[in-house]
């Protein structure tokens, strides 16, 4: 059972009318460079609940400081995309399962995707579904188009979302200029966006014999807090993340069957925030991300020693930094303004990335900080996602350190992947 209601925002306790100035926000570079598609994510909370008016009041209140989330998307005088603050609203859907959430397998899945809405059906730009089981457990599903933001942004909507339905003040307000984004002049260009980098990775896979999406399983990994500590320790001085992602690189490219010369790239997400100079403020609404691409040929992968593979990672990450974002911003809004140049993150009817993987990392959100009154979530889980190496790094609900891996792989590797996934790959001696 459903029903679907527009959520507009409230902006004092006497007037839910939306706002009669029309202002539009432009979208930055980083945004227009994006995907162009819809995140999705589900909460579980076990009983007691607070009531759907509660979680409807106070996601009322939050859009009047959210207003992006609350518009639509549309263009300027200049025929450039922006976003129209004009209050139309939220979709909000509350739904009911006749069964026990228990019994609903804890990963994305196909099963999963009634427990999230789709923004396909409207023109809302946030759509929330309430779902309540017999048990008394409440599920929380959240869409929201990427352009609206990144996961930094989404988090703080959420974490605030949930404060104000405890009834505590937002302490830090969201930050919503996307226009601090300036290009030099004159630009130095001092980075080539363009070509592999910039493009071809993301929007090419590599030929597939995979029919459908229907082939792809995910599969949950748990890494516990030794097993994080065995791989540190064979990759110093580099972090848990370099580690981990070296080692999911390696167990990967085993599974897969892969072999030779061929390059093999992991797509890394990087969080700009706190690279450029001066600092982006961890309030500010939007996207900003650019992506890292650790490179290696796949009999190196396998031969070498994981501190090796890790220092590549680090090494990539590590060079994301003011300059390569400023110099984005130079190229993104030069260049590309000129040459209609496609932005690089664009869907693909492709469904695998081999021999390549992308890695996204959720692992230093505040995940179990959305409370709406009845705890912390007792799962979170990013939405069913097919495409063959994607994965999904996110703190363990334990949080003792641990993280757990959604990563999407073809269901005929999947034995070979369980086999040796927890088992430290290392080989050869370190040539640092």
């Amino acid at each position: 059972m459903e029903r679907t209601k527009t959520v507009k925002p409230i902006y004092n306790d006497h007037n839910n009318s939306p706002s009669s100035t029309l202002e539009l926000i432009p979208l930055s570079v980083f945004d227009k460079y994006t995907y162009n598609t819809e995140a999705a994510f589900i909460f579980g909370y076990q009983p007691p609940t607070p009531p759907n008016a509660t979680i409807e009041y106070g996601l009322r209140r939050v859009l009047s400081e959210y207003r992006e989330f609350t518009g639509r998307f549309g263009e300027d005088e200049k025929g450039d995309p922006v976003i129209v603050l004009n209050d139309k609203g939220a979709k909000l859907v509350e739904a009911s399962a006749d069964c026990k959430l228990d019994p609903v397998p804890m990963k994305p899945s196909p099963a999963l995707r009634c427990l999230y809405p789709s923004l396909n059906e409207g023109e809302e730009l946030v759509v929330v579904q309430l779902t309540r089981f017999t048990c008394g457990s409440l599920v929380v599903g959240f869409t929201v188009h990427h352009w609206v933001g990144d996961g930094s942004s989404l988090f703080k909507f959420l974490v605030d979302w949930g404060k104000v339905c405890r009834g505590i003040e937002i302490s830090t307000l969201p930050l919503h200029d996307r226009t601090i984004f300036k290009p030099r002049n004159p630009p130095p260009f001092e980075y080539e966006h363009r070509g592999v980098k910039f493009i071809e990775t993301l929007l090419k896979g590599c030929a597939s014999n995979v029919e459908s999406n229907n082939d792809i399983v995910v599969e949950k990994v748990h890494f516990t807090v030794e097993f994080l500590s065995k791989i540190k320790a064979m990759t110093k001085p580099y972090g848990t993340f370099a580690s981990l992602v070296a080692h999911l690189w390696r167990v990967l490219t085993k599974a897969r069957g892969i072999n030779g010369f061929e390059a093999s790239h992991v797509i890394v997400s990087v969080n700009g925030r706190t690279r450029m100079t001066p600092k982006v403020p961890n309030e500010y609404i939007g996207n900003m991300v650019l992506w890292a691409f650790p490179s290696a040929k796949i009999n190196e992968i396998l031969q070498q020693s994981m501190r090796d593979e890790s220092k590549l990672i680090h090494d990539a990450i590590a060079n994301v930094d003011n300059n390569y974002f400023q110099s984005f911003v130079d190229f993104a809004t030069h260049k590309l303004a000129i040459e209609e140049v496609s932005p690089h993150a664009k869907s693909s009817d492709n469904f695998t990335l081999s021999p390549n993987l992308e890695v996204t990392s959720w692992v230093g959100f505040p995940v179990y900080d959305v409370d709406f009154g009845g705890g912390s979530p007792y799962m979170f889980l990013p939405a069913y996602f097919p495409m063959e190496g994607v994965i999904f790094l996110i703190p363990s609900p334990a949080r003792d350190g641990s993280i757990d891996a959604f990563v999407c792989l073809l269901q005929s590797i999947l034995s070979k992947f369980k086999h040796i996934v927890y088992t430290p790959q290392d080989h050869g001696q370190s040539h640092l």
